[in-house]
């Protein structure tokens, strides 16, 4: 007897391992009739029986099961062995997970350079407000924003969020119409509400003893992306990090409300996985890289509040209430 048709083999395995033609044939990839044909021309050469039919189920024979008992083992160590080639060839991956605003407008600007410099990786990035759960999902590190009490994890702090009122020239000349005194502005002021941000309004009036008579909110978003977004068309006020729109404020498409009220100045980005994460040597270089990154931006970001005249008040996590760490 010649050897076995392979095709018609591992076509055969699929179907008694799943009792179904069609699902064999989603599997493979190929239409029922494909599986069916090779099925015919493997019981043809055979010259037996491998299935039989029972209330519409494919059931094995006595000869069917036999050679089923060989061929899932025999297909079972092909399927092990290209799995373990498959891990072996993700081990080039690198996969972030990053907060939807911070990816979008920070880090997605700046990974370019670092995966120039690292051309045999393959880089991943997944924005969600999500934090990654380690042990069951395969994920490097997070970039999380938050206070950075994060249990059971290595935990490094990478930048500070420098916050505080920012609008469109055109916007601020427009409350500047109404009076000169900042507070009686930002009572005829349209306040845009990050709602997912550690700093929000109540919180900033009140530290800044400020109380307004009728405290709304025109636009309310869970995305900075979007307030700022806002805040750049003229919109109304986004209470902010520069952090994320420090192109803007270059630009000038975006100014510091007043430079009566300090700058919140922060630990707000941080670097989190398992410890062991760090062993990796693509997870190592990337942090150093993100430092050397967040270094250079934070630096900027300071030269420019400083040449407008802002000054900075460094912030507590104590000074915060009722926080909660989910992902800008």
């Amino acid at each position: 007897m010649r050897d076995l048709n392979l095709k018609a083999t591992e076509y055969f395995e699929a179907v008694a391992r799943l009792g179904s033609v069609t699902k064999a044939a989603d599997e493979l990839g190929v239409s029922p009739s494909a599986v069916s044909q090779q099925l015919a021309a493997l019981e043809t050469q055979l010259a037996v029986k491998l299935f039989r039919r029972e209330k519409r189920r494919l059931i094995l024979t006595l000869d069917g099961d036999r050679l089923f008992q060989t061929t899932t083992q025999a297909f079972g160590a092909i399927r092990n062995a290209r799995s373990a080639i498959a891990h072996q060839r993700d081990m080039r991956n690198l996969t972030i997970r990053v907060s939807p605003s911070f990816g979008v407008r920070w880090l997605g600007p700046r990974v370019g350079a670092f995966a120039a410099a690292n051309p045999d990786w393959n880089i991943r990035i997944d924005a969600t407000p999500d934090f990654s759960a380690f042990e069951t999902e395969s994920i490097d590190f997070d970039l999380r924003y938050g206070l950075g009490t994060w249990s059971g994890l290595l935990v490094e702090p990478k930048m500070h969020d420098l916050v505080l009122p920012l609008c469109s020239p055109h916007y601020l000349e427009e409350l500047q119409s109404i009076s000169d005194d900042p507070v009686e502005q930002l009572a005829h002021a349209r306040l845009i509400d990050s709602v997912k941000t550690l700093y929000r309004w109540d919180l900033w009036l009140a530290s800044n003893r400020i109380t307004l008579p009728n405290l709304t909110y025109p636009f309310r978003f869970d995305r900075s992306s979007m307030s700022i977004e806002m805040a750049k068309q003229g919109g109304g006020i986004a209470l902010d990090s520069v952090t994320l729109c420090l192109g803007e404020l270059e630009r000038g498409e975006l100014v510091p409300f007043s430079t009566a009220f300090e700058v919140i100045d922060f630990p707000a980005y941080w670097l989190v996985c398992p410890p062991r994460h760090m062993n990796r040597r693509i997870v190592k270089r990337f942090a150093e890289w993100l430092g050397e990154a967040c270094s250079i931006h934070d630096n900027t970001a300071r030269a420019q509040l400083s040449a407008r005249g802002c000054s900075f008040r460094v912030g507590s996590p104590t000074d915060l209430i009722d926080v909660k760490p989910w992902g800008l």
